[in-house]
C-alpha cells in the first residue's frame, strides 16, 4: 500500500469512526506481535517450537504428566507480564475515552487492552486470559503472578491452596468450549455494531472469527487492518495491509481532528 493510499484509507476509518455510534474492534494475535509476543503459528510462534496437541484440554485432565509439561511450558514462555501495550492498544483505549468505543472482542489472553486503559467490562476475551489460573474444582482464581512464584520454586503441577483441586491456566485450550456467556455477549455486540474493525486477525480460527460475519450480515461496516489476507476481505468496506500501531495512531489523530472542528 503507497503513502498515498495509505492515507485515503486512514482519513476514511476517521470519518467512519466519527460517525460511528456502535464501534466494536476485534483483535488477534497481529496487534499484539508489536508488543513483543510472537503470533502463535507465525515465525518463531508457540506451534514452532511445540505440538498443539499437547495443549489439548483432555491431555491436561487425564495425564499427570501431561499436566507437567504444560506448566512448564507456560512457566518458561507464556506466563509474563513483561509485555506492554504498544500504540495500537494505546489508541483503542484512546477512542474509549473519547465516547467512541463499544467494546472490544479478542482472541488475544495477554491483557495488553486492560492494560492500554480499556475497562474490564467492555473487553471481550473469548479465549481466557493468561493473567489467572482456575480451579476446576472450586473455580477459585488466582493470579499467575502467584502460581509462577511457586513454580519457580520447585513444584511441578501446582495445586488449589484451597479445596486442592486441579489448577489450570484460565485459557481456552484446544478441544475446550469457549466461555458460553463471553462468546454470546460478543455476538450480540457484533451484530449491534454498526462500524465493526478487525485489527490483526486472519479470521480463520472458530467460532471467533463468526463475529465480523455476525457484524456484516447485520448492516455494520467492515473495517480490516492486518498484514495478511484473511476470508473476509470482499467484505470489507475499507482493507487496510499495514502495521497496527502506526495505523492506528494516525486513524485516532485524525479522529480527534474532526471532533475539534
Amino acid at each position: 500500500m503507497d503513502s498515498q493510499e495509505a492515507a485515503t484509507s486512514i482519513e476514511r476509518i476517521a470519518g467512519l469512526i466519527a460517525e460511528s455510534r456502535r464501534l466494536v474492534f476485534f483483535t488477534g494475535a497481529g496487534i499484539s506481535t508489536e508488543s513483543g509476543i510472537a503470533d502463535f503459528r507465525g515465525t518463531g510462534g508457540l506451534w514452532t517450537r511445540y505440538d498443539p496437541e499437547d495443549f489439548t484440554i483432555d491431555k491436561f485432565l487425564n495425564s499427570a504428566e501431561s499436566r507437567r509439561k504444560q506448566w512448564h511450558i507456560f512457566k518458561e514462555g507464556l506466563m509474563t507480564g513483561k509485555a506492554q501495550p504498544n500504540a495500537a492498544h494505546l489508541a483503542i483505549a484512546e477512542l474509549h475515552r473519547m465516547g467512541r468505543l463499544d467494546c472490544v472482542i479478542t482472541q488475544n489472553v495477554d491483557d495488553l487492552h486492560q492494560k492500554a486503559g480499556v475497562p474490564e467490562d467492555k473487553v471481550f476475551e473469548l479465549h481466557g486470559n493468561m493473567k489467572r489460573a482456575v480451579c476446576l474444582g472450586c473455580r477459585r482464581r488466582y493470579p499467575f503472578e502467584e502460581i509462577k512464584t511457586r513454580l519457580d520454586a520447585g513444584e511441578v503441577i501446582p495445586a488449589c491452596p484451597n479445596c486442592g483441586g486441579t489448577l489450570k491456566p484460565d485459557v481456552v485450550m484446544f478441544g475446550e468450549q469457549l466461555p458460553y456467556r463471553v462468546l454470546e455477549e460478543a455476538g450480540r455486540r457484533s451484530r449491534a455494531a454498526d462500524l465493526f474493525i478487525v485489527i490483526g486477525s486472519t479470521l480463520v480460527v472458530y467460532p471467533a472469527a463468526y463475529m465480523p460475519a455476525y457484524a456484516v450480515e447485520s448492516g455494520a461496516r467492515l473495517v480490516i487492518i492486518n498484514l495478511g489476507e484473511t476470508p473476509m476481505d470482499r467484505e470489507a468496506t475499507v482493507l487496510v495491509s499495514a502495521r497496527a500501531g502506526e495505523t492506528m495512531t494516525a486513524i485516532v489523530d485524525k479522529v480527534k481532528g474532526k471532533r475539534d472542528i
